[in-house]
């Protein structure tokens, strides 16, 4: 039992689990796909063909999901751990009616031209009255159809594509709570920005109305709520973070502050450490904040294993741990170790407290046909060999640290045999006897 313990121990010590992290995914739903009825409005674009929304283009949303009572702080950049979002093409901003958060989204006007489709940031909030919530469970309705005025051709039919790839159509569930339909309150609490605007106020980023770019990266930007937001549905604890449009593939890496159910002090997660970084009570890494996931061996019963993965790949997965002694020295050598264990090795004379009669049971028939003495010694060991040997004998002698000190082949030798150890220094010395393919050890101390 005691051995068993110890290993626990020590896999948890090598293998650290983050079992108190509440971020525990994160999901990107495809929330639309745009087709050639939606690029014909020009109001979205302030009438700049160039910036019209392109048929093809995706609408992303991103949540994260936190186990429950956890609340969402804050996401931001900072110093050593940049708040990024990219896309290969340029993101697509409403310059009709859109907003750079999603908190500030007048949900009257989403019925306007493409301005349910803006690029925005939000810490749950979808609108002034909405919290966002992913499609597949939603199940209030949809404020964006019938209605919506058309755009600039007053075509009927915009944010009508039911492609299967975007999932449920926006004709049927639009993703949007309103407030009076959260089960349980949320408390509002005070908003924060920072890094987004410039020195007369203008959003200069991608998510400004009037930007036309492909990434947003900041080391200092900050969008906070000072109590925290938690998922509107409290049985499902996601609360939505961006809303991204863009005719090309995404990627982004976020950090966030979480408060703990309990906890008046947030914790941060990262989706990437700096160097010399580790996990700690206040500072977490989270593999889920990168998209696209970084995939590998989750399973710590591999080598391979690592906690920067944010989804398992099997073939990753390649070489079982085996947890053994791996000192050639010790009573206990295991061949087929390939993770070693230092305190789990036994040598006469120390095996940390357990019975080394148990743990190395060899030594019992090996202290019988080998006798090595006087122990401690002075100048000289002695040792017999039986007089039917036939065998090659050799033998070598290392100190403490496991270098070699002295080493001799005396052939198919027999009898009583004499070793001069007067070289040595004092303190405790290995011997190591072979007999053919056959080996036996016994410590001694040398005076």
């Amino acid at each position: 039992m005691k051995n068993f313990l110890l290993l626990c121990l020590l896999a948890a010590l090598i293998f650290p689990v983050s079992l108190r992290a509440q971020v525990t995914s994160v999901t990107v739903e495809t929330y639309y796909i745009s087709d050639g009825n939606d690029s014909t409005d020009t109001d979205g674009s302030a009438g700049i063909p160039d910036l019209n929304l392109k048929a093809g283009s995706k609408t992303y949303r991103v949540y994260i999901n936190l186990v429950p009572g956890s609340r969402l702080r804050a996401i931001y950049g900072d110093t050593l751990h940049a708040l990024k979002i990219k896309s290969t093409e340029n993101f697509f901003n409403n310059r009709d009616r859109g907003m750079s958060f999603g908190k500030d989204i007048d949900n009257t006007k989403l019925l306007h031209n493409t301005v349910a489709l803006d690029t925005w940031l939000t810490l749950g909030r979808a609108t002034k009255k909405h919290y966002g919530i992913q499609k597949i469970k939603d199940s209030n309705g949809t404020i964006l159809h019938p209605g919506n005025d058309g755009g600039s051709s007053g075509i009927t039919e915009l944010l009508m594509n039911n492609d299967a790839a975007a999932g449920i159509p926006l004709t049927q569930e639009d993703g949007l709570i309103h407030d009076s339909l959260v089960t349980d309150s949320i408390i509002a609490g005070q908003w924060g920005v920072d890094g987004f605007a410039d020195a007369f106020g203008n959003d200069t980023t991608m998510f400004g109305q009037d930007s036309v770019r492909s990434e947003f990266v900041s080391n200092h930007a900050v969008l906070r709520q000072t109590v925290g937001v938690r998922g509107p549905v409290a049985s499902d604890n996601s609360v939505l973070v961006a809303q991204l449009t863009t005719h090309g593939d995404i990627s982004f890496e976020l950090n966030v502050e979480v408060f703990e159910p309990g906890s008046a002090l947030p914790v941060k997660y990262v989706s990437k450490f700096a160097e010399g970084e580790v996990n700690s009570d206040s500072f977490k890494l989270s593999p889920y904040l990168m998209y696209p996931p970084v995939c590998g061996c989750t399973d710590p019963n591999f080598l391979e294993y690592s906690p920067t993965y944010a989804c398992n790949n099997s073939d990753s997965c390649r070489t079982r741990i085996v947890f053994g002694c791996m000192d050639a020295l010790a009573c206990n050598y295991n061949t087929n170790a390939n993770f070693n264990i230092s305190s789990l090795c036994c040598y006469p004379g120390y095996c940390n407290d357990r019975d080394i009669s148990v743990v190395c049971p060899s030594l019992n028939d090996a202290t019988k046909r080998f006798n090595l003495y006087p122990n401690p010694a002075h100048s000289d060991l002695t040792f017999h060999i039986s007089p039917d040997n036939d065998k090659e004998v050799k033998y070598f002698i290392y100190d403490a640290l496991g270098k070699l000190m002295l080493e001799k082949n005396l052939g198919a030798a027999k009898g009583t045999i004499k070793v001069d150890i007067s070289t040595l220094n004092t303190g405790v010395h290995l011997f190591r006897i072979f007999t053919g393919d056959a080996s036996e050890s016994k410590m001694f101390l040398k005076k």
